[in-house]
């Protein structure tokens, strides 16, 4: 059993891998709410600072993913999954870079079993 903290949809690596070819290498942030809310947000690497407080969840297709702590104490105990959306309406409407292609990052959740909560601890100590 391979458990991880964050996962991707094959349709958002297609789009992931979209976007890496036009801009480069990526990286990922989950804040704890502001103008775009909770959602992931996609930047060019070199283009966004990280904040010390956030914790690296993972990486999906090849990208760092962080969180914000106070967004991690919430998901601990709960795999991430990353997929997209088709979303004409939201061009505008927000700083991530898949926003001008017609799509939006989006997560899902779920809570691990106790055997793959306990397999996480072991693989992070």
């Amino acid at each position: 059993m391979s458990v991880q903290r964050v996962k991707v949809t094959q349709k958002a690596k297609e789009v992931v891998e979209m976007i890496k070819q036009k801009h480069g290498e990526l990286v990922f942030n989950q804040s704890g709410g502001c103008c775009d809310g909770t959602a992931p947000m996609c930047y060019e690497k070199d283009d966004f600072y990280v904040p010390s407080r956030n914790v690296k969840l993972g990486e999906i297709c090849g990208c760092e993913f962080f969180i914000d702590k106070d967004q991690f104490e919430y998901f601990r105990h709960s795999e991430i999954t990353i997929d997209v959306k088709e979303e004409s309406a939201a061009f505008g409407n927000s700083f991530s870079l898949e926003i001008d292609y017609g799509y939006q990052f989006i997560t899902k959740s779920r809570i691990f079993t106790d055997e793959e909560y306990e397999e996480l601890k072991k693989i992070e100590s």
